[in-house]
This record gives structure tokens, sequence and C-alpha cells, in this order.
């Protein structure tokens, strides 16, 4: 039922380094901190490296990701560990039927000592903020995070107050048990750069967690002894987000990003293709990704590497499709073969 042939993938476009192109400073530095943090993760987080990394995308992009995984894959202590390892503050929100929005952004109470009303903040106000299953609270809840991941604001009473540059939202979702949850608008999801799959650990990473929970040594006591060194301070993300922007990206890739994103608007098997936040997301997205793999310029692996994670949240399969047995990661296979690799 699909469409054309498939498009042969060349090799990958030459490097600045192979050019003659100077090293960037700014950018060396990125690398070498990103190196220290994914170490300090490693401490406490066992295994999950693809994920650790995309958490990594998002923060020193600026944006904000949604992790889907069963409970008891880590995902709490992996941001609690992040927040650490990043100098940044740490708030958790478990999302619930009955949670109203004041109750993540807080609200005006009236001192009668004082006669004045004063604002109790809500744990929205922070640098990273776990939202916990996410889907369990109706979409008037939901909403409350909208204007804040945007725009980094929250407006209580008519007043809007302003949030830290390195705020981060962290939402969960548990993938296997959907009874009593309220499915994210699809104009929410768009708003988070990246959806990530937390799998279980495989067999060795998961004996090494058993051995650590036997002893001194537990994810959860290493956290807590202060091994975790920060690398950075809260303050410092803003200009790592800044260095990042010395990764070179050609022309031609960038008009790849942008075939690709087009691409998924005119698929059979996708019913709703891709918006421009997308071209934007995965743009970023690949210019982290190769900060993190110790380069300064970005690759057509790169961009390959990052479309499933910016995708798979922003686009809808055709029923049809679905009732065959087609997947999204299917869809995003096939997309990824019918657009030519530049040269």
């Amino acid at each position: 039922m699909e469409e054309q042939e498939p498009t042969p993938t060349p090799d990958p476009s030459p490097s600045p380094a192979e050019s003659g192109e100077p090293p960037n400073p700014a950018v060396d530095t990125v690398k070498t901190i990103l190196t220290r943090a994914r170490a300090e993760v490693a401490k406490v987080i066992i295994g999950q490296q693809e994920v650790v990394d995309q958490c990594l995308i998002a923060i020193f992009t600026g944006n904000h990701i949604l992790i889907e995984g069963v409970p008891g894959v880590a995902k709490t202590l992996l941001v609690r560990t992040l927040a650490r390892v990043l100098g940044s503050e740490f708030s958790r929100i478990q999302f619930t039927p009955d949670l109203m929005p004041s109750d993540i952004t807080g609200t005006n109470i009236f001192n009668l000592q004082e006669g004045a009303f004063h604002l109790v903040r809500g744990p929205i106000f922070t640098s990273f903020l776990l939202a916990d299953e996410i889907n369990r609270a109706p979409a008037k809840t939901q909403s409350a995070l909208l204007q804040a991941m945007q725009e980094r604001q929250v407006t209580i009473d008519g007043v809007s107050h302003d949030l830290p540059d390195s705020f981060t939202v962290f939402a969960t979702q548990n993938p296997i048990e959907y009874e009593g949850t309220y499915p994210l608008p699809e104009a929410q999801k768009d708003r988070f750069l990246l959806r990530v799959e937390m799998d279980y650990p495989g067999r060795e990473e998961e004996m090494q967690l058993a051995e650590k929970s036997l002893g001194k040594d537990s994810p959860e006591r290493v956290l807590e002894s202060g091994a975790v060194k920060p690398v950075l301070t809260d303050g410092e993300i803003g200009a790592m987000r800044e260095a990042l922007q010395g990764l070179t990206m050609k022309g031609e890739l960038v008009s790849y990003v942008v075939d690709l994103i087009r691409e998924t608007r005119s698929m059979d098997s996708i019913q709703v293709g891709a918006g421009p936040r997308a071209t934007q997301a995965l743009l970023l997205a690949s210019r982290a990704l190769a900060a993190i793999e110790g380069r300064d310029f970005v690759t057509p692996d790169d961009i390959r590497s990052m479309a499933y994670p910016v995708l798979s949240h922003r686009v809808i399969l055709r029923p049809e499709y679905e009732i065959e047995g087609v997947t999204v990661r299917e869809a995003i296979e096939k997309l990824l073969e019918r657009v030519a690799v530049p040269r």
C-alpha cells in the first residue's frame, strides 16, 4: 500500500575539520561539559545512555521532553540526578484526576494581619519540573503548563511571573495503563521537543543494579551521599545553550530537514503530518546530538537519529494503516527511505 521506491543512503558529508575550518573554542567547552555530565549521571543511572543523552539535548536546547516508560525504570531518579549534575532546582508533581491548575501554579492568599494578598508559589516555580503521569490530570490542569512551557511565565490573577531561563518540563506517561487517563492534546504534545521511550534495562545492567541494591551503592544512596558532583550552576545553562549555536550546519542539511518534515504531510500512511515547530525541533536536536558525540558539525546521521524522537508524537497515522498493524516507527523509517540524503 506504500508509495515509492526507497532512496539509497549515500555517505555523510565531510566534516569542517576535513575542509580546513578552524575549531570553535566555545564548542569545545560544550563537549567537555557534556562529557562530564554524562559521567556524573552514570554514577546513579545504570544504562539508559540514549535516554540520558536525549534529556541533555532537551535541556541544552531550551526545550521540554516527554518520557514514556513503565513504572520502576528510574524516570524520577533520572531527572533528580540531572538536576544535581546541572546545579538546578528540582520539583515533582504527581498528576491526579483531582489536581487543580492552582495546585501547579500557586495562588494569592489574603493575610489578615497585614491586610494584603501574598503569592504562594506552586511547584512550577523551579528549574527542572517532573510532571509525573501528566495524562492522569484533566485538560484544564494540563493546560496550566502550556504558558510556562512556551513563554517561561506563569499568570496568576492577571499578573505574570517569570520562571528561570533553565525551566524544563520532564513529563512522564505510562504506556501500558490508560484507564482513567486524559490523552494529551496535539497542541500540547507539539511543545515537547522529544518523545523518549524509556525501556527496561538489559540483563547485564539489571544484574549490576541488583548487586548494587544489596549494598551501600544503590543508585538512591549514591545520589544522596553527595558522590554526584555538579558540573554547572543553574545560571550557566544559558551560556551553554548559546555556545551550541557555534556548531556548523550546512545549508543542504537544513534543506534535508525541511524536506523530511514536509514529506510527512504527503505520505499515504500519515493522516496528520508534522508542523513547522517540528522543523525547528529536528534542527536543534541534531545540532545538540553532534555536540554530545564530540563533533562541532552536524551530519545526516545526526538528523536521521533524531527523526523518531522528534516526530513520533507529532504525526498521526491513518486508521486503515493502524488496523493493518503499521506503527509510527515504521512510517518514520519509510519517510527516511523516501527523502534523498544530501551528499
